[in-house]
């Protein structure tokens, strides 16, 4: 595999967020470029895991994807090493929650069997039920369920749900947040 510093002959921007290694354009939140003439792609700036995290919602005439990182993750999200419980609230539950139901989501990591098990702790639905039965039977979840689907299962995208509040004892969704974050983390 060739090394990065062989394309920097070429003048290609490097994309990304503003403290990682090699990058040569950070986009502004909500800020949109092309790849080639069909693929739209927005930054969205969701701060919590790193300051600098960015998903990037990617559209074509026909679909559309959202890369996560380590921001959100099937029935989960990612730990909190540079942030608060109110910006992965909002990088959750504003920012990838206001994106297109239908919007396949693509996480920088394989962790739903894990979540799985915290997710029936915390929320013993049907959604639930159907997302542990597909982990079970397939190693990989990415592209496979959508912001839709996540809104209906994933209780950190659920801290207004009575049940996600009864199990945190929290009822301000920072709190439920926060309280769900530190009961994943002591699992």
């Amino acid at each position: 595999m060739p090394a990065l510093s062989q394309f920097k002959s070429l003048s290609l921007p490097v994309i990304g967020g503003k403290d990682c290694k090699s990058v040569t354009t950070t986009p502004k939140h909500e800020e949109t470029f092309k790849i080639g003439k069909q693929i739209t792609v927005k930054a969205l700036h969701t701060p919590c895991h790193t300051q600098d995290s960015i998903c990037w919602l990617m559209e074509d005439r026909d679909e559309k994807v959202v890369f996560t990182g380590d921001t959100l993750f099937i029935g989960g999200c990612g730990r909190f090493f540079e942030g608060t419980p109110a910006q992965m609230h909002t990088a959750l539950n504003k920012t990838l929650a206001a994106l297109p139901d239908d919007t396949k989501v693509y996480p920088g990591h394989e962790y739903t069997k894990q979540n799985v098990n915290f997710l029936t702790t915390v929320l013993q639905t049907e959604t639930v039920k159907n997302l542990q039965k597909f982990a079970e039977n397939n190693q990989q979840t990415q592209g496979k369920f959508t912001i839709g689907d996540e809104k209906q299962y994933n209780v950190f995208m659920r801290v207004d749900d009575p049940t996600v509040q009864k199990a945190t004892g929290k009822t301000d969704p920072v709190d439920v947040m926060g309280k769900l974050r530190e009961m994943k983390n002591n699992m």
